[in-house]
């Protein structure tokens, strides 16, 4: 195979199903060489029988492509360790990391339990932070070369603009993207660029949730906007060094659709140059607000 990311060792967690599965084979059509790490857990976050790493590896193989499965728990410094190892024992280097691996435990805030909300927060923030992390020290320590070293990180429209009822996934999502942040001001000197996604697609986190925005269109109706496949091509291409000079962004990808999403900007401002009273701050907070646009809605308010 090959394509933009010929030679390229991908490393794509939570790669067993869904937007991760659909990643992992993307790359491989790329030429990438993939490890397909995956727990192969429940949706809410419990161990099932089974991991699919090994079903992701299989196809890719059998389309002519090279794939090794890793079933570690890459939320604990020995997974996130061994991650990088098995990438670099199979492959010999490791180019880019997507980090995608999350699962859901959706609850209004007050119903959410402490477990629930460390659960998520361990899976998704953790989960993100100790592979990047590991994989950072791995190019750091490169001697010879600068490596076009990539992480595409997985935020989501609920991390930028809240959802209710998911309360810890939005807070995690969102600490995502200051993760990005910091980390592409980090990583540069080392060669690397980070950037996030915030996907829209149909999968065992989305299609209970959302049932009826990502239900598939009938047979021969037409383009499948909610596929996960869809978000892949736009992950390949920022793992790949065809993407030079882009690091510290934002996507959205959704269907046919890519955004890019700017941040948290400076808007209105009044500076009075010295101390203001409780009734002048709200009087001039209410200026500003009039002058300002108004926030976007948050998912699911009413």
């Amino acid at each position: 195979m090959t394509g933009i990311c010929d030679g390229r060792v991908v490393i794509v967690t939570g790669a067993g199903r869904g937007l991760g599965r659909a990643h992992a084979l993307a790359y491989a059509a790329e030429g990438a060489r993939v490890v397909v790490n995956d727990l192969g857990v429940g949706l809410d976050g419990s161990p099932g029988p089974d991991s699919p790493a090994a079903l992701v590896v299989e196809e890719i193989r059998a389309a002519g492509g090279e794939a090794v499965a890793h079933g570690g728990d890459i939320a604990t410094r020995e997974g996130a360790e061994s991650l990088i190892a098995t990438a670099l024992d199979a492959f010999g280097r490791l180019d880019t990391l997507v980090n995608n691996a999350g699962f859901l435990r959706d609850r209004m805030l007050v119903n959410l339990d402490e477990d629930d909300w460390d659960a998520v927060m361990r899976v998704h923030l953790k989960g993100h932070f100790l592979p990047l992390q590991q994989a950072a020290v791995y190019w750091r320590a490169e001697a010879g070369r600068t490596p076009e070293a990539r992480v595409v990180n997985t935020s989501s429209g609920a991390g930028l603009l809240g959802s209710v009822g998911q309360g810890n996934y939005s807070a995690a999502k969102a600490g995502i993207v200051g993760l990005t942040l910091v980390a592409a001001a980090e990583m540069g000197r080392y060669g690397v660029q980070v950037n996030a996604i915030a996907p829209a697609a149909r999968t065992r986190m989305t299609e209970r949730t959302f049932a009826e925005t990502m239900a598939a269109p009938a047979p021969g109706s037409g383009f499948d906007a909610m596929a996960p496949e869809n978000v892949s091509p736009l992950v390949v291409w920022l793992g790949s060094a065809a993407s030079a000079g882009v690091t510290g962004r934002v996507f959205e990808a959704e269907g046919g659709r890519i955004t890019v999403m700017e941040g948290w900007r400076a808007g209105p401002s009044a500076d009075k140059r010295a101390r203001w009273t409780p009734s002048e701050a709200g009087d001039t907070a209410l200026k500003l607000l009039a002058q300002a646009e108004p926030p976007q809605p948050v998912y699911g308010a009413r």
